[in-house]
């Protein structure tokens, strides 16, 4: 089965705003760098086999470039992101439109929740991760739960440089993921351990280079150069590892995963584990 992933273009991508500790207006980014490092992820993956669909550019949605935010994708289903800060909150009815234009049934939460797609919701097996407090909340994974029908672990997330789960959390597998476990609380990091078989820890001087926002297609992990001890830790596991230079995302939070978001469903989603054809598809 080919991997389809949603990305744009960084035709307006910059630090226009700050929301998490990692912006700097002052600092900014370089269009063109930006733009080469886009292009070469995207290239990247499409050397791996997979389709990339683009959805439009628009002006005034600098961060529209991280599409992992855009929602969450189950089968045909594409529950719409819900944003907590009104910067970005013009996305959500971009990444609708684009949606229901090909194909997916799109749905809203209900009012009074957030919800920031994959950043915050990523299955491991049959069980949907869910990282809560800076951007998510609780409330909205469980819903999230109820309407996809599988079950789901809210996860506080404590240090306010990893926001998302997918900056601190990556599955590889169906019982194999990546985190950094000082992203989370002891609770956190036991769930983690009693759930998931086989967890890689991400040391935290790799952790700051966005190494846990990684990109999975089969047993190849696209990830943020500067993380040799992770490249070193997925080898030994059988993976192969492609570093690539994403410091211009990094200015606004965000590394590989952030810019990309699965349209089949996330690497390790159960679903597709059992779906008729989808046999030996990782």
């Amino acid at each position: 089965m080919t991997k389809r992933i949603l990305m744009c273009q960084p035709d307006y991508y910059g630090i226009e705003y700050e929301i998490n500790p990692w912006m700097d207006r002052r600092v900014g980014a370089d269009p063109e760098l930006s733009r080469r490092q886009w292009t070469g992820l995207k290239d990247t993956l499409l050397e791996l086999g997979a389709s990339v669909e683009l959805v439009e550019p628009t002006p005034g949605l600098p961060d529209l470039v991280f599409t992992a935010n855009a929602g969450v994708v189950f089968r045909d289903l594409f529950l719409v992101a819900r944003f907590r800060f009104g910067v970005r909150q013009g996305e959500s009815p971009v990444f609708a439109a684009w949606a229901a234009s090909h194909g997916f049934q799109v749905e809203e939460l209900p009012d009074g929740m957030y919800h920031e797609g994959a950043g915050d919701a990523l299955f491991c097996g049959p069980t949907l991760f869910a990282g809560y407090r800076f951007r998510s909340n609780a409330r909205s994974h469980q819903w999230v739960g109820e309407r996809l029908g599988v079950q789901v672990l809210p996860l506080e997330l404590v240090d306010p440089r990893y926001y998302h789960l997918d900056t601190c959390f990556c599955p590889l597998a169906d019982d194999e993921a990546i985190y950094f476990p000082g992203a989370f609380d002891d609770y956190g990091r036991t769930v983690l351990k009693e759930r998931i078989p086989h967890l890689i820890e991400v040391s935290a001087d790799e952790a700051v280079s966005f190494s846990c926002n990684a990109v999975v297609v089969g047993r190849t992990v696209v990830l943020n150069a500067g993380a040799p001890k992770l490249a070193r830790a997925l080898q030994w596991r059988g993976y192969e590892v492609r570093p690539l230079p994403l410091t211009e995302f990094i200015k606004a939070g965000g590394s590989a995963k952030c810019l990309t978001l699965r349209l089949d469903g996330e690497e390790a989603a159960s679903w597709k584990k059992t779906d008729p054809g989808s046999a030996g598809d990782s």
